[in-house]
């Protein structure tokens, strides 16, 4: 059985206060030796956290919720398999669900299903599989999820789960769909006239125009279609 040192509470502690103490006592315990690598993964093996739970709490309880055909487990033919576990302590109850996933982390369901995968180095759509669930991949989600519950519930190796909740996936292993292209875009087309046309288009009056012809008056003429807008632009006027 695992030793762990109790803290002192003192008899005035309420109840919120006490659990207060324990929590982070439990909390600060290194596990270390007890946890088991998994890939990127550390898992505390449950019969080791029961250990230091029933060292800590002789009186703890814990329950597998069923669902209303009293199997341990609820589906959706969507999104997959979950499951939920109850730890009671000093007459407190924590909760706590986990999906039910494969080894890499993809959900399960009854029956199997495929998926696509975007391959970055071969640009193009992967078909990826995932096995249907058995029992025991339930069974260790079960185990996995009371886990931890206790940690939620009480601390014990809760510092286990920190950041693992932003996996970091490989992009071959992500579900997506082949990117669109975007839309080629067209080069942009230079005026060098621009200018030149908006200030004929919103001359005032006649002598303002004339003014503006003197002063451009080598590229006006340089150019047929500015000198008609010119033109067209001056009898507009007069006719005002």
């Amino acid at each position: 059985m695992c030793k762990i040192q109790i803290p002192t509470i003192p008899s005035t502690a309420t109840a919120d206060e006490r659990r207060t103490i324990m929590f982070k006592a439990l909390s600060a315990l290194n596990l270390n030796d007890m946890c088991e690598k998994r890939g990127e993964l550390t898992y505390l093996p449950w019969s080791d956290c029961m250990d230091v739970l029933r060292s800590a709490f002789p009186s703890a309880t814990y329950r597998v919720i069923k669902n209303s055909e009293g199997l341990p487990y609820f589906t959706d033919p969507d999104t997959g398999i979950m499951v939920f576990t109850e730890v009671t302590i000093d007459g407190v109850t924590s909760e706590c669900f986990l999906p039910v996933m494969d080894n890499k982390n993809q959900a399960m369901k009854l029956v199997p299903y495929t998926y696509n995968v975007w391959n970055s180095y071969k640009k193009c759509n992967e078909e990826k599989s995932v096995a249907a669930a058995t029992m025991f991949d339930i069974n260790k989600t079960i185990w996995r999820c009371l886990v931890k519950n206790i940690a939620i519930a009480t601390g014990i190796g809760l510092y286990i789960y920190k950041g693992e909740d932003v996996p970091e996936n490989s992009a071959s292993d992500t579900p997506t769909t082949q990117p669109t292209p975007a839309p080629a875009r067209k080069p942009a087309v230079y005026d060098k006239y621009a200018g030149i046309k908006q200030a004929i288009n919103t001359a005032k009056d006649v002598t303002s125009l004339l003014s503006y012809y003197l002063d451009h008056q080598g590229e006006i003429e340089a150019n047929p279609e500015i000198k008609e807008l010119l033109t067209r632009r001056k009898q507009e006027l007069q006719n005002k």
